[in-house]
């Protein structure tokens, strides 16, 4: 096996004061099958001890998204974009709309 190596490029933990956590980690890879666009990242929020949103792209699932149970493909652009929706999704879910 192949050890990979990744480039740190952001790592940001933050608990809010309700006690929910905001975690985003991205780093850069070397573009391969499974990430063709050279990013290897996990972006998550937790509340109350529980994942109601992340986004990641685990070894053999490809680019996805969580909400709660739910899982879906997510069309990765670029990371300034991947931040965007996750913070979106995360303002979406604090109105009820998510």
């Amino acid at each position: 096996m192949t050890l990979v190596r990744a480039k740190l490029v952001r790592h940001v933990k933050v608990r809010e004061d309700s006690g929910n956590i905001i975690e985003v980690k991205m780093w850069q890879v070397k573009p391969s099958t499974a990430k063709p666009h050279g990013y290897k990242y996990s972006l998550v929020y937790i509340v109350r001890g529980k994942r109601i949103i992340g986004y990641d792209n685990a070894e053999g699932k490809g680019d996805h998204r969580h909400y709660g149970d739910k899982i879906e493909i997510y069309q990765f652009k670029d990371l300034r974009s991947l931040a965007e929706d996750f913070y979106k999704d995360i303002e979406r879910y604090k109105e009820g709309k998510l």
